[in-house]
């Protein structure tokens, strides 16, 4: 069995980690270096560094902190925020990204996709997907959750998979922040006919909503940031519970 990875998620704004609850009410969670170095030492499989608002400022990510980060973590980590062509993404994997996020810019441009795992091989490309429940479907956002692009996620995420990228990062918007659990549904739905690893995203508030993505709603992954931040789940701690629910997971510490 493959083991399922626990991924803490660090949101950028300003240089600062920050968390809200559904994409607002932002507030510090700390230096994203310290946190991405404790992280590591205890025990996570990869890390997922989203520049929030680089979309919505026209800008590109934070190189610099990417470098920083890099030096202290041995883990693999991810990149994502205001990237926008394969020039961004060589420069995200030379300054020590293993893999790329993409959200705002392959709706707008989809041809990016191809561009890039042609280009990079679709183990670096993880495409990005925010939803919402709008009456009965769900729909995608971009521009950090503030655009509604009228996109039916689950026809994206199918077009986006065909297009080549390596990985999807799935977050409920209407979960994101509350701590009430992980969207099951929209994640059974999602693995229904996906063939590429889901990283579930968007609820974590206990050890038990971990377990139920994984069990419940199949996820490859689970992706938090609030629980972990303020300490009130340890990452060893939670793979171990995972463990006690026959999940597999990579060596606790």
């Amino acid at each position: 069995m493959i083991a399922k990875r626990i991924i803490p998620c660090l949101d950028i704004k300003d240089g600062r980690t920050v968390k809200g609850i559904n994409f607002e009410g932002l507030r510090d969670a700390g230096d994203p270096v310290e946190l991405a170095k404790r992280y590591s030492d205890e025990g996570a499989d990869e890390l997922v560094f989203l520049d929030i608002t680089a979309t919505k400022e026209k800008r590109k990510t934070l190189i610099d902190l990417v470098k920083k980060i890099a030096l202290e973590i041995d883990i693999p980590f991810t990149v994502g925020g205001g990237i926008g062509n394969t020039e961004q993404i060589a420069e995200l994997l030379h300054a020590g990204a293993d893999k790329v996020s993409l959200n705002s810019a392959i709706v707008r441009n989809p041809d990016l996709i191809n561009e890039a795992a042609k280009q990079f091989g679709s183990q670096c490309i993880v495409a990005a997907v925010d939803a919402k429940r709008i009456k009965d479907e769900w729909i995608v956002f971009i521009s950090g959750g503030s655009k509604n692009t009228g996109k039916n996620a689950l026809k994206w995420i199918k077009e986006v998979e065909e297009r080549g990228a390596g990985e999807i990062l799935l977050t409920s918007m209407d979960q994101d922040g509350t701590k009430e659990g992980f969207d099951i549904e929209l994640l059974q739905q999602v693995n229904e006919f996906t063939t590429i690893p889901v990283i579930a995203s968007g609820g974590a508030g206990t050890k038990q909503h971990c377990i139920d993505a994984i069990k419940k709603g199949h996820a490859d992954a689970v992706l938090a940031a609030s629980i972990f931040h303020f300490q009130e789940i340890g990452i060893s701690d939670l793979k171990k519970e995972l463990q006690r629910a026959n999940i597999s997971v990579r060596n606790t510490i």
